[in-house]
């Protein structure tokens, strides 16, 4: 474990001062790459546009194509993802379209476990046989040459938004828009599949002004849809730069004011948690876990239709029930958590490093929660690490599905891919991203995966990248030691890409003691610069030396009306 000082550049931190800028929020954003102060402003007129030389590329299709469709009164189906941003992205899409004016929108999200991710042949034919003329997929499509040759043999027509990685084949869609196909030149190439779909709704929406359908004044508003984009662009754990910064910011806004669907705030009062003073925790932790639960153990439509009712009883109940499902996802992830962790350790010895990759394999682990699984091992381990079940779809008993996640420095998409190359037939399907990907191999190949997978990361890998390093802002001023700072902090956009402030200091341990009903938490008592300060650092149970090097990010304890900062720590250096 290392912890290191971000380098905060003097003359941003300075100009962004000068510019009325908090002195402590004027040093955290200059280290992250924040110039100026107008690079802050979140206003719905600093979002990049959809069309134009720097839009996106098919965007303009795509809206012509809707609207025709909509002209014409024919009938969408969106082809959604079964996780948080696709469920966002096709609550987005059909609360949009229906704003502007389509008739007939219906959506279809297909089931993790029997039909597997994305657009496929037969999930085509089901939107066929709904009497569909136009399907549009979200947070999907970008890998689906089958799925979207059999929805053209069928005479659909096909839009696909998307914001995945595209595979050596694009699929030939009517339109496609993803700013991360060839030859797209629109700057944000991290947004989530939400905000591509929310872009095509403004794409659309200014295609059906062109027409006179209607003028700037009458038009339909669209940004109280910024709430659901926000909340699946943070759960989607997307880099959040500049633009997915200002969506996210408006979407907060928003619930912060008590302007959201019923189904969102119905998922705070769930979660236990105040819509008045959301933050992206509240997206990432709270809201965003209740509905994944619904794609890893039952049924997205749940999900979907939590944020498509505008009933507060309707909401209330299904976020009660995704509530239900979120806890019964804790408790399998729980035991499958224990298990694959005693596996992963089982590959190196006590004195050793582990392995520059894990992967792990048991038959009675539960596919919908090997993601979370692979991200709870990569933490502690530090490692790139693969989580497979065994298949549950019919016919298919003797695959493996594995969901994987990386550290920085490994690019687990093309490490994929390079294990495919090597090793023809091993990976019967693979997809994902740099951090985060999946992957199906046949169960008598998962050892050749294994060695192949560690035998890339030992190539890609040196030991610099192999310690855990954890960023910080350095050292916290004791007068900045407030609740009504912590407040400051937390009010603004924080997330992947841009992280939250976490500082650094040595301190003064006055006590430590293990807490929570497994006594997995350590309780600490400190010194900070000559103040007592209380700290927890969850899931941690080894004691710490009388002074350590911390690194922790600030929250507010409330007990009997009282509020005190508390010190979350995130590692320590010893």
């Amino acid at each position: 474990m290392k912890i290191i000082a971000r380098d905060i550049p003097p003359r941003a931190a300075w100009a962004l001062e000068q510019a009325g800028v908090h002195p402590l929020l004027a040093r955290l954003y200059a280290a992250r790459g924040v110039r100026a102060k107008d690079e802050l402003d979140d206003g719905l007129g600093r979002l990049l546009p959809p069309s134009g030389k720097k839009g996106l590329k098919g965007i303009d299709t795509a809206a012509r194509l809707l609207a025709d469709a909509m002209a014409q009164n024919k009938r969408l189906v969106i082809v959604a993802d079964y996780d948080c941003d696709g469920a966002t992205a096709c609550a987005v899409g059909v609360r949009g379209l229906r704003l502007l004016g389509a008739q007939h929108v219906d959506y279809l999200v297909p089931d993790r476990v029997t039909d597997g991710y994305g657009l496929t042949a037969p999930i085509a034919r089901r939107v066929a046989e709904r009497g569909a003329d136009v399907l549009i997929t979200v947070d999907n499509g970008i890998a689906s040459v089958d799925g979207v040759a059999e929805a053209k043999a069928l005479g659909l027509t096909v839009v696909v938004t998307d914001h995945h990685l595209p595979g050596p084949e694009l699929p030939v869609a009517d339109a496609i828009v993803n700013p991360n196909q060839p030859g797209c030149t629109f700057e944000s190439k991290s947004m989530a599949g939400v905000g591509v779909m929310f872009y095509v709704l403004l794409a659309l929406r200014a295609e059906l002004r062109a027409r006179g359908v209607f003028d700037a004044a009458s038009q339909p508003k669209l940004d109280p849809l910024l709430t659901l984009v926000a909340l699946g662009t943070v759960a989607d754990v997307v880099k959040l730069d500049a633009n997915n910064r200002r969506l996210v910011a408006q979407g907060l806004k928003r619930i912060r004011a008590g302007q959201m669907p019923a189904g969102v705030a119905a998922l705070f009062t769930a979660a236990g948690r105040k819509a008045p003073v959301a933050t992206t925790f509240d997206f990432g932790f709270a809201l965003g876990p209740r509905i994944n639960a619904a794609g890893r153990l039952a049924d997205m439509t749940l999900g979907i239709e939590c944020l498509l009712t505008d009933d507060a009883g309707r909401a209330a109940e299904l976020a009660a029930t995704l509530d239900g499902i979120n806890r019964e996802r804790r408790e399998i992830e729980g035991g499958m958590r224990d298990q694959a962790m005693l596996m992963a350790e089982s590959l190196f010895q006590e004195d050793e490093e582990p392995p520059p990759a894990i992967s792990v394999f048991d038959p009675d682990f539960h596919e919908g929660v090997v993601g979370i699984v692979a991200s709870r091992i990569k933490d502690k381990l530090h490692r790139p690490t693969f989580v497979f079940a065994a298949s549950s779809a019919p016919g298919k008993e003797h695959e493996l599905k594995g969901s994987g996640r990386s550290i920085p420095g490994f690019h687990l998409r093309d490490a994929l891919d390079l294990v495919a190359k090597r090793h023809p037939g091993v990976l019967l399907k693979f997809g994902g991203h740099a951090m985060a990907a999946g992957c199906t191999v046949a169960e008598e190949a998962f050892e050749v995966f294994e060695r192949a997978l560690a035998q890339v990361a030992q190539e890609w890998l040196d030991a610099a990248t192999l310690t855990r390093r954890i960023e910080t802002d350095g050292p916290l001023a004791p007068e900045y030691c407030r609740a009504d700072m912590v407040d400051t902090l937390h009010h603004e956009v924080w997330g992947q890409g841009f992280a939250p402030p976490t500082f650094s200091e040595e301190v003064q341990i006055v006590s430590q003691r293990l807490v929570g009903e497994a006594k997995n938490h350590l309780s600490i008592k400190l010194m900070h610069q000559g103040n007592p300060v209380d700290a927890i650092w969850f899931g941690h149970t080894e004691q710490l030396p009388a002074r350590v090097l911390l690194a922790f990010r600030l929250d507010v304890n409330e007990w009997k009306g009282e509020r005190k900062v508390q010190f979350l720590v995130e590692g320590a250096q010893i």
